[in-house]
């Protein structure tokens, strides 16, 4: 079995990569590593260039992120189901319109159902199922004001967000490859403020899970 794990930055994924290294063969699954950068553009970029010469039986996202519940905790990890982009679209008298509303793309355009990226959660490790699932919202600019977040919310009702989970989406649904995007939560989506933020708990137990679930492979 073929395992690809990516990941915007190394410091979110750098216990598992040591661990990696540590282990050698696990079990017969080949198991490689892809930093994309941050955001949309360097994630789909370097994605679809790996996956043109390499494709996996699985392709992992992993990564911290904020949270719109307060009902999950700072450092819970959670199983990313489905993900819409949350500002591509356009302005129209102070509402965000995305592409679907204005026409430039047809709902249920490929690979989309309507406005979301699906996971349809096939063919993925049964520990990865026991995960609480949640919807994301995939951002160019990291939400930080009263007024964009209760934009988003209103609008998509989103759990998550982060900077990469759509195009990483986008890729595997476009190649019809399994796919998981786990995305351990680092603070709450609110107004700013960083001294709230447990970023190396969320770091230690995203890669925790990680470890089992390859461990389960």
């Amino acid at each position: 079995m073929k395992v690809l794990i990516t990941a915007a930055t190394l410091p979110e994924i750098k216990p598992l990569v040591d661990w990696l290294e540590d282990q050698g063969a696990m079990n017969g699954t080949e198991i490689k590593v892809l930093i994309t950068g941050i955001g949309m553009f360097s994630t789909a970029y370097q994605l679809g260039r790996h996956l043109a010469a390499d494709r996996p039986d699985l392709a992992i996202q992993a990564g911290i992120a904020g949270a719109f519940r307060r009902d999950w905790a700072i450092g819970d990890t959670v199983l990313v189901k489905q993900e819409v982009l949350g500002d591509l679209g356009a302005e129209d008298n102070g509402t965000h319109r995305d592409l679907f509303e204005i026409g430039l793309w047809p709902y249920d355009m490929p690979p989309f159902t309507h406005h979301h990226l699906i996971n349809t959660l096939d063919q993925l490790p049964a520990a990865a199922l026991q995960l609480p699932q949640g919807s994301g919202v995939t951002v160019n600019t990291v939400s930080g004001s009263a007024a964009t977040i209760s934009r988003l919310e209103q609008k998509y009702q989103p759990d998550l967000e982060s900077m990469e989970g759509a195009a990483f989406h986008y890729c595997c649904l476009r190649e019809d490859i399994p796919f998981l995007q786990l995305r351990t939560i680092s603070n709450y989506v609110e107004v700013r403020d960083k001294s709230k933020w447990n970023i190396p708990l969320a770091i230690n137990n995203l890669n925790n899970t990680l470890r089992s679930l390859l461990q389960e492979l």
